[in-house]
């Protein structure tokens, strides 16, 4: 085909004129109008909405938006006016119920409204930035009936004198209140916040500002807590029944600050019923809502956790400085066990197990424990009357969380080592004397202790255990040898000690009984004899015996008592009567353990196998003693115990104590050369600081004997001062 063929085709538009009826907008418009005023007068029925919808699109169609939407602000505006009246002219409580319904009928005329002029909302509304049907309905009825002259302040009167009611324990329509609270929110934010929600929180901030002082005047703590936390939950009920949401930490932060904040001190601290009081008296619940209360409140639980440390402290001080609940020591830990375990109640019931709380328990235990020097002695005397004697009928599970409980206060003490010498004393004498309840309980403290402290702590207590043992199998071997020999005489059982794991004892010079003399001189015999390179050392002291005897009547009982006991007994088998001096001079037992002894035989009533003139509790170096023929008892065997001092005498603490120190100084130059084999050069306040890290496990070493030490060390050669700062310190290798 060519080019000059081709042929330009044009469409021309359509040329035939649309005419509109000049008034059809008016005649529209009165239509819809009518069906506005139909919708707002409940007539709504008789009406098509097709049709309605149909002209109101024709309207936007032709270009008669702005006319249709001005008409319906000004349409919606006269009815709202109108309504507003009515709802002006209720008196009473019918004026919620009147701005209830009104606000009922107005939503449902908004919905029919907006469904009719869906199409003005489509297109006219956002290209012309107006606002939408359903919201211009909304703040409508927010200018002409919320914010009105005449009914704002009423409305809000009302609404806040209804709560003021309802505080008061008058019964209000919940149901009215929370339509009428929803019909703000649905206006929006800035309605309901600036309408209600301000004003409430101020007149919620008076109210109670006014009821906590009445409270706090007339109330003690424990009330005034359950009147306040009452006020809590009645506010967050409110909030869940008829306030918006939001509102709940707003008017939980009113009663906070008005009810708690203000009061904290003043409650804490209240005469009678105060913090310390409820924790006396174990008042848990009201305890448990100190605790919920004054947390909501900044620095509440630090004003409760140093009220109580305080207390902790001063109660503990007291405790461990009378010198009156110092005479017992048994009664001195089970106080300190009771104490803690009243504490561990609270903080676990009434302080939800509060991690802090517990760091602050703790802390004040171990300030106040270590104010008695002599409590590792008294943990370790505790430990020994409970497994020693106190301990029966008491099922496996007791006896775990008692050595638990023993083990929390042992983990208190920073003289962990003073303990450990002690408890290897009493140790040692429940073990010799068999008076240990249980094996098994002796061994669960161990593992304790070794879990706590690590092996070297435990060692010795271990080698103990195990020369028991072995003793067994040496008096087996040695009656199997030389049993012919002794079948005529004393039965003798030997412990065979080893001197490092047990503690060191003086060995006091006695006169044995030439029958007991020679059984112990033939197990002598045989024990060196199977064992090379060895020595024996008699710690008469802490033996034990038992003895037949016959008395005046006849009647014969078996008496078991302490070898000094027994050396002063056998006496009487020559004589009916010796005087102090002479039992001192046949025996050479060492004074004090003689008047001990003679004490237990003569003064105890029950016991008193002798009977001295003259008759008194103490011994004297002239009192006379005589066999007591008229002794009797119903028990077959007697056992008749050593009247001993429970605590260490003050001569006994300073030796003890002089041992503990001697014992530390190698701790204390092996931490020393640690240290610096590691760091190589090092100042002294670090060396002291690193020396005493190490060592804090076991023990708290004082910074003047850490330098005695290091003076040692320096003149051992171990370390050498710098030549320029002599503060400075430098390992040698």
């Amino acid at each position: 085909m060519s080019g000059r063929g081709r042929r330009n085709l044009h469409i021309e538009a359509y040329r035939h004129r649309v005419v509109v009826d000049p008034k059809y907008a008016e005649k529209t418009w009165k239509i819809l109008e009518h069906a506005i005023h139909e919708i707002y007068n409940n007539n709504a029925s008789g009406l098509s909405f097709e049709q309605l919808y149909r002209n109101a699109y024709n309207m936007v169609l032709h270009k008669f938006g702005e006319k249709l939407y001005s008409g319906l602000v000004t349409t919606m505006t006269s009815h709202l006016i109108e309504l507003g009246k009515s709802i002006e002219s209720a008196q009473g409580g019918l004026f919620l119920e009147e701005m209830n319904r009104t606000w009922t009928d107005h939503n449902k005329a908004l919905q029919m409204i907006r469904d009719i002029l869906m199409y003005m909302d489509r297109t006219f509304v956002p290209s012309m930035h107006k606002t939408p049907v359903y919201e211009l309905g909304l703040n409508l009825w927010r200018d002409n009936i919320i914010r009105s002259s005449n009914i704002h302040i009423r409305l809000q009167s009302t609404l806040l004198d209804l709560v003021r009611l309802e505080r008061c324990g008058e019964v209000i329509n919940r149901g009215l209140m929370r339509n009428i609270i929803k019909m703000l929110m649905d206006l929006g934010p800035s309605v309901y916040e600036e309408d209600f929600e301000i004003p409430f929180l101020s007149v919620s901030a008076d109210f109670y500002r006014v009821e906590s002082q009445q409270f706090i005047e007339c109330c003690d703590c424990g009330e005034y807590l359950k009147r306040s936390e009452t006020r809590l939950n009645e506010e967050i009920e409110r909030v869940s029944h008829y306030l918006d949401p939001k509102s709940e930490s707003k008017i939980t932060n009113v009663i906070k600050n008005e009810m708690v904040q203000g009061h904290m001190h003043s409650l804490v601290c209240m005469d009678n019923s105060g913090l310390v009081n409820m924790i006396v008296d174990d008042k848990y619940e009201d305890l448990t809502r100190m605790y919920k209360l004054f947390k909501r409140v900044a620095n509440g639980l630090d004003l409760i956790r140093d009220v109580m440390t305080s207390h902790i402290r001063e109660t503990g001080k007291q405790l461990v400085t009378d010198p009156e609940k110092l005479k017992d020591p048994v009664e001195f830990v089970q106080r300190l066990l009771d104490e803690k375990d009243k504490l561990d109640r609270i903080i676990n019931l009434a302080f939800n197990n509060d991690k802090t709380f517990q760091n602050a328990l703790n802390s004040s235990f171990e300030y106040f424990i270590n104010l008695n020097p002599r409590s590792p002695e008294f943990i370790s005397l505790f430990v020994d009357e409970k497994l020693r004697k106190g301990l029966k009928g008491v099922s496996e599970e007791d006896l775990e969380n008692l050595l638990d409980k023993v083990m929390m206060l042992f983990r208190y003490l920073q003289e962990k080592d003073v303990f450990e010498k002690y408890y290897k004393q009493h140790l040692a004498k429940r073990l010799l004397s068999g008076k240990t309840m249980s094996d098994d309980a002796e061994r669960s403290l161990i593992v304790k202790l070794k879990t706590e402290c690590g092996y070297q702590f435990t060692s010795k207590l271990e080698g103990m255990f195990t020369d028991m043992r072995t003793s067994r199998d040496t008096m087996q071997g040695f009656y199997a040898a030389m049993g012919a020999e002794i079948a005529d005489g004393p039965t003798l059982t030997v412990q065979v000690l080893t001197t490092g794991s047990w503690p060191t004892q003086p060995s006091p010079n006695c006169n044995l009984p030439l029958d007991i003399l020679g059984v112990c001189e033939k197990f002598k015999t045989y024990y060196l004899g199977t064992h090379t390179g060895r020595r024996l050392s008699w710690q008469i002291n802490m033996g034990t015996a038992d003895l037949k005897a016959t008395f005046g009547n006849g009647q014969k009982h078996e008496l078991n008592v302490s070898t000094y006991q027994m050396c002063v007994l056998m006496l009487f088998n020559n004589a009916d009567s010796w005087t102090y001096k002479d039992i001192e001079q046949a025996t050479e037992i060492p004074a004090s353990d003689l008047k001990r002894s003679l004490q237990s035989l003569a003064c105890v009533e029950g016991k008193n196998v002798l009977r001295k003139e003259p008759m008194s509790k103490d011994i004297d170096k002239n009192d006379i003693f005589f066999f007591n023929g008229k002794f009797s008892s119903k028990f077959y065997k007697v056992k008749i115990g050593t009247v001993v001092a429970q605590k260490e005498s003050e001569p006994e603490k300073q030796e003890t104590r002089q041992r503990v120190e001697e014992d530390r100084k190698p701790q204390i130059e092996a931490a020393i050369v640690r240290v610096m084999k590691s760091r190589r050069t090092l100042d002294h306040n670090n060396v002291v600081a690193e020396v005493t890290k190490q060592l804090q496990s076991r023990f708290l070493p004082n910074p003047v004997v850490i330098k005695k030490r290091i003076e040692s060390l320096i003149e051992r050669e171990f370390l050498e001062r710098d030549e320029v700062d002599r503060k400075m310190y430098r390992y040698l290798a």
